[in-house]
């Protein structure tokens, strides 16, 4: 008989990004995003955290909670869509078990009421609501590799667009959320296959509708509004 591992949460990160589309494609592109990950209460034990201030960043472990099909193999947006790769050369979502990797900044450990201790991180490449199953610190001798391969992402992908928002629209932005918002855009949140002038993205945002055009390498936001949409979860490599 086959071995069977069941997973519960220990926590549910909350942010500003609602739905897959808009994600970074992988942790730590936009160090701005801040969110915050909530224990669910059988791990909201102070003693749980003992130590955790000693360390910078830490590893989440998450669900791809929208994904539940996988496939052999793939299409890599950093490949620009057009050449299939193995799942497994890959951080897809379409995995066969639906678990994620990210690495995040620990910005803060602070009191959250009845809610318990919250961890305070930037840099996560999740969509708010996205179920932590565990928490590793990550340790430099150990996790950092400088002469590691690192096969078609060898290097990260650049901002690649220029961001346009006029001053009455970004002035609807809370101002604690701006920079994120900006360098969400920058990363150019577009389908690999999409590059129609005309054509008008929507994307959530920190509560808002943010609606924008590209005509690269610049993206004007043409409208935010109050968002009333959710979504699904990350997308990757």
């Amino acid at each position: 008989m086959e071995d069977q591992l069941t997973l519960s949460p220990v926590a549910y990160y909350e942010g500003p990004l609602t739905e897959k589309f808009g994600l970074p494609r992988q942790s730590g592109l936009v160090p701005e995003i801040e969110g915050t990950l909530v224990f669910t209460p059988p791990y909201r034990m102070r003693e749980a955290f003992r130590g955790m201030e000693g360390f910078s960043h830490l590893w989440l472990i998450w669900g791809f909670s929208k994904n539940h099909t996988w496939s052999p193999t793939v299409r890599p947006p950093r490949l620009g869509g057009n050449e299939r790769l193995g799942v497994f050369a890959t951080r897809a979502p379409f995995r066969p078990n639906p678990l994620g990797l990210s690495l995040v900044e620990l910005v803060e450990i602070k009191d959250g009421g009845v809610k318990g201790l919250l961890l305070v991180v930037r840099g996560a490449d999740l969509m708010s609501g996205t179920p932590i199953y565990d928490i590793k610190p990550y340790i430099p001798y150990a996790d950092c590799r400088p002469q590691a391969v690192g096969g078609f992402a060898s290097a990260p992908k650049e901002a690649t667009l220029e961001v346009d928002i006029p001053p009455e629209l970004l002035a609807q932005v809370p101002e604690e959320l701006r920079e994120a918002l900006i360098g969400v855009l920058a990363q150019d949140p577009r389908p690999t296959y999409q590059h129609d002038p005309e054509r008008v993205y929507g994307m959530a945002f920190g509560g808002l509708e943010v609606r924008f055009t590209v005509e690269e390498p610049v993206l004007h936001v043409r409208e935010i509004t109050k968002s009333k949409s959710g979504g699904e979860e990350h997308g990757a490599l």
